[in-house]
């Protein structure tokens, strides 16, 4: 007898406003892939899928812990090693007050987790636009209206002070800075910093520090945390392996609290409850952190050499093309350059896709001013690569749409 027919299963309402462009575009850019055009990937900032390696002795040290058995769970904050590894260098960097250091899956699920052990539901939590999508996609789940603050292209993608003072209210718990910035690659001065840390301070604010491109300066690029420029308001400082010690799916982030301890006391207390409800993160991974912040560093200085060079070619030629413009990125792999044609970026880049099969990230899935069009170019391949992707690009928009 056949079983009566049942209506599908409703999802979540709080599924419907989650949106993830970098992921989202490989549904385009698989249609182009079936219709027969060669696909140039642009558009993900994966080191590993192109001439980068994760570094010997992070792997050697991973290994070594399979080896030895050391695969069950770790306490749920991090192995003690780590975490004095993490405290030790974020100390370098100039952080003081530090009250607690823990270690997740990935930044990613740091942040989500410090996310929801602060917010209720209703309240706000202002982010950088343009800015990394997790942070709008976590505060959709939670029920957090969006609160984005703009980057000032004109002042190299600096965070706009005032658009941030005429934004705030009663409601609004954090503030999040991206520094370096993913998508723009755009560096803080630290006027800026101070400038943040003045506001989080008047208005009771903790400040979200995602500096996971810290070390991935380019040419003489400087930069600050945040957190060392303040001992008294309080800070969660995030970074990881996947980036600078090339390791993005070994999925191993951290979470540094800085700032007064009993302040901090509940907050640091409620990100626990869920640290020990999600038991730990991947143990043998954890045992990179040492080697990776202690031991040798020498590819971090090859791979900014590399990264400067594209950086270079990417500005120059992006800036040549009619109806573009870029400014130069100071930091990680990222360019964020204008469209000028008067098209906007959600149908500019799928019929670059569709025509030339350079995959690159539409500006809308990052955030920008209303009225401004933009995309996210990653400057990881080989040159070779991003001369014909930019032949490609100068081409199609040389071309006006039917």
């Amino acid at each position: 007898m056949a079983s009566p027919q049942r209506p599908p299963i409703t999802p979540a309402k709080r599924t419907e406003h989650i949106k993830y462009a970098v992921r989202d575009i490989i549904l385009v850019a698989e249609q182009a892939r079936r219709a027969g055009r060669e696909l140039l990937y642009l558009n993900i900032g994966d080191p590993n899928k192109f001439d980068f390696e994760t570094p010997p002795h992070l792997v050697e040290a991973i290994y070594r812990a399979l080896r030895e058995n050391r695969t069950g769970y770790a306490p749920s904050e991090g192995i003690p090693e780590a975490l004095e590894a993490i405290r030790a260098d974020a100390e370098a960097r100039g952080i003081r007050e530090i009250q607690d250091v823990f270690v997740g899956n990935g930044g990613s699920e740091c942040i989500e987790l410090a996310l929801t052990s602060l917010c209720n539901e209703g309240e706000k939590v202002m982010t950088p636009s343009p800015g990394y999508p997790l942070y709008t996609a976590v505060l959709a789940k939670l029920g957090c209206p969006e609160n984005p603050y703009y980057l000032d292209e004109a002042s190299g993608w600096q965070p706009d002070l005032d658009d941030i003072r005429a934004k705030l209210d009663a409601r609004t718990r954090a503030i999040v800075l991206i520094n370096p910035n993913n998508p723009t690659g755009s560096v803080c001065e630290r006027k800026t910093l101070e400038g943040i840390l003045e506001l989080a301070a008047r208005h009771d604010l903790v400040v979200f520090a995602d500096e996971i491109y810290d070390r991935l300066l380019l040419g003489d690029g400087q930069t600050t945390s945040i957190a060392a420029l303040s001992r008294e308001v309080p800070v969660l400082t995030f970074n990881g392996l996947s980036k600078a010690y090339l390791g993005p799916g070994l999925r191993m982030g951290w979470c540094i609290m800085s700032g007064p301890a009993e302040r901090l006391a509940p907050l640091r207390e409620a990100i626990h409850k869920f640290l020990r409800a999600r038991l730990c993160a991947n143990t043998p991974i954890q045992h990179a952190i040492v080697p990776a912040l202690q031991g040798d560093q020498s590819h971090i200085d090859a791979m900014r050499r590399k990264l400067t060079a594209r950086r270079d070619l990417t500005v120059r030629a992006l800036n040549a093309i009619p109806g573009l413009s870029c400014v130069s990125p100071s930091a990680a792999f990222y360019a964020f350059p204008r469209i000028a044609t008067g098209e906007p970026d959600e149908t500019f880049i799928p019929r670059l896709i569709a025509e030339t099969g350079v995959v690159v990230v539409p500006g809308n899935g990052f955030g920008q001013r209303p009225g401004t069009a933009h995309f996210r170019v990653v400057f990881l391949p080989p040159e070779p690569i991003l001369e014909r992707a930019y032949r490609e690009l100068a081409a199609f928009t040389a071309r006006r749409p039917e």
